[in-house]
């Protein structure tokens, strides 16, 4: 038989998204009794939904176990499409909506916290004055780690860091919007804030403090590097950017940071950069998305404000 007359009579017709939906609550929830409780469906119903999937594919679903019932590998291969069916589909209604709206929309973004502390704020607040009824949930993300996790289980549309020198999985795709520079910063109140020439040798035996993270590490050791110095030593490593300005603030730090940071906190935080050529490549940053996943309406927007803010710059 055809391929496609096949997919019409035994998938295309029977294959029904209730009872994928079904299959994932049983999976879930460890048997049949639990899902149709937490579905309110009878257990009979259940049971049938499993069964006409196990008729249109022709194997079978679940394991019996002491302890309920387990996918077999024919429901893993199944239910680890589930997530990007049950995403599509969500997403087609969120862009009819959109369609029907042009105002309005979700937008789910997950940022470095360099980006969080300034840039990321400006867009979403320019964004929410011309598009008052979009929705924005943003999320911290770690993208040191490079696992891209959030964007590969469909938590978030897209996720804006700084892009790996090495090459990427063949699903992520990469769309570099910024180069960012970094400076070594020091608050206004600290004496060689009031210095019209310094050299990175003459810091080094300064209180430092750093953000964790390998790239801002891997830009410090290279500008060190750079000037034959050793990386000085730091007395404190700061989780957080909001206390790296708190510490800056008194007058006695110094750090290293990114252009963008120090545009929206400079003033706010009483800091400036030192005039000090680091001697280190920018490190850009980019809007990383999966490579066959198509930007709803208002995720377009948003990088399209975003790329204007980093014109900006």
């Amino acid at each position: 038989m055809a391929p496609e007359r096949d997919w019409d009579r035994r998938i295309g017709a029977r294959l029904k998204l209730r009872d994928l939906h079904i299959l994932s609550a049983v999976v879930r929830w460890g048997s049949m009794a639990g899902a149709a409780k937490r579905l309110q469906l009878s257990q009979p119903a259940v049971s049938e939904a499993v069964s006409n999937l196990e008729a249109a594919l022709r194997v079978p679903l679940l394991d019996r176990t002491p302890r309920g019932v387990a996918p077999t590998l024919y429901a893993s291969a199944l239910l680890k499409r589930e997530h990007a069916v049950f995403d599509e589909l969500r997403r087609a209604v969120k862009e009819i909506e959109f369609l029907a709206n042009p105002a309005a929309g979700e937008v789910r973004v997950a940022v470095a916290e360099v980006l969080a502390a300034g840039l990321i704020p400006d867009v979403i607040d320019r964004l929410s004055k011309r598009y008052p009824q979009i929705y924005i949930h943003a999320i911290l993300a770690n993208p040191s780690t490079l696992e891209f996790r959030e964007l590969r289980d469909r938590s978030v549309d897209l996720l804006v860091a700084r892009v790996p020198e090495r090459r990427l999985e063949d699903d992520i795709q990469v769309d570099v919007f910024l180069n960012d520079p970094h400076f070594v910063v020091a608050g206004t109140r600290n004496p060689w804030a009031r210095r019209s020439k310094i050299s990175l040798a003459d810091l080094m035996e300064e209180p430092w403090v750093f953000p964790q993270g390998q790239v801002v590490r891997e830009v410090i050791a290279s500008a060190f590097r750079a000037h034959g110095l050793p990386p000085p030593r730091e007395q404190v490593t700061s989780g957080t950017l909001h206390m790296l300005n708190h510490l800056l603030a008194t007058g006695r730090f110094l750090t290293i940071t990114p252009r963008s940071v120090l545009r929206y906190n400079a003033r706010q935080w009483s800091v400036k950069a030192l005039p000090i050529d680091l001697r280190t490549k920018a490190t850009p940053h980019a809007v990383v998305t999966l490579r066959n996943r198509t930007l709803s309406p208002a995720a377009k927007l948003f990088v399209r404000e975003l790329k204007a803010a980093a014109s900006r710059m």
